[in-house]
């Protein structure tokens, strides 16, 4: 259980480290923040193109992966917390 344990908790640092990047990338689709930051300024806000659209299903992807893991790891805890 101590091999499950490790080996989930690697994954979750992994793929929080990347969620935070994922997340950043993804423009802004006015009003709050990132107006203030000069994202309102880009002409085509209102179009999402492929690599958008790639972003938002690895992002999605990531974030299952995230929750999955963190599931897991409350269960593995809760059957065995000593291990």
């Amino acid at each position: 259980m101590t091999a499950v344990k490790i080996s989930m908790q690697v994954l979750l640092v992994l793929t929080s480290l990347l969620l935070v990047p994922l997340v950043l990338l993804h423009k802004g689709k006015g009003g709050g923040l990132s107006d203030m930051f000069g994202g309102g300024i880009t002409s085509s806000a209102g179009s999402s193109g492929v690599a958008e659209r790639n972003l938002n299903r690895i992002t999605v992807g990531v974030a299952l992966i995230w929750t999955v893991t963190i599931i897991v790891l409350g269960l593995v805890e809760r059957v065995a917390p000593d291990a």
